[in-house]
């Protein structure tokens, strides 16, 4: 994983919208827009438009965190943790590495 990469997860996990709809994702997983935005709603959270949820998960599925498969007509969002993992690993292994060099 390049830096690139690790930019853009944590630049993914630095707006709280999207680390709610993470949060939505862990609890209900495979969620079309709409369940998204209801759930959003349910949860008495002010209301979000449907276009900056899309722009939010299109973050999160550039950053890998966010999978997109299709039921018929509808565009199912799935969770994937592992790249936050290896990216959380990658990051902590450079700073615990530079702290034993001081």
């Amino acid at each position: 994983m390049n830096d690139e990469q690790l930019d853009q997860i944590f630049k993914a996990l630095a707006d709280p919208t999207r680390r709610r709809i993470i949060d939505r994702l862990r609890k209900q997983p495979n969620q079309s827009l709409f369940q998204i935005c209801a759930l959003s709603v349910a949860e008495g959270e002010k209301a979000v438009s449907r276009q900056a949820i899309t722009q939010h998960l299109d973050m999160l599925e550039k950053a890998g965190l966010v999978h997109v498969s299709w039921s018929g007509r509808t565009k199912i969002h799935a969770l994937d943790l592992k790249p936050l993992r290896k990216a959380a690993d990658i990051w902590l292994h450079r700073h615990l590495q530079e702290g034993k060099d001081r």
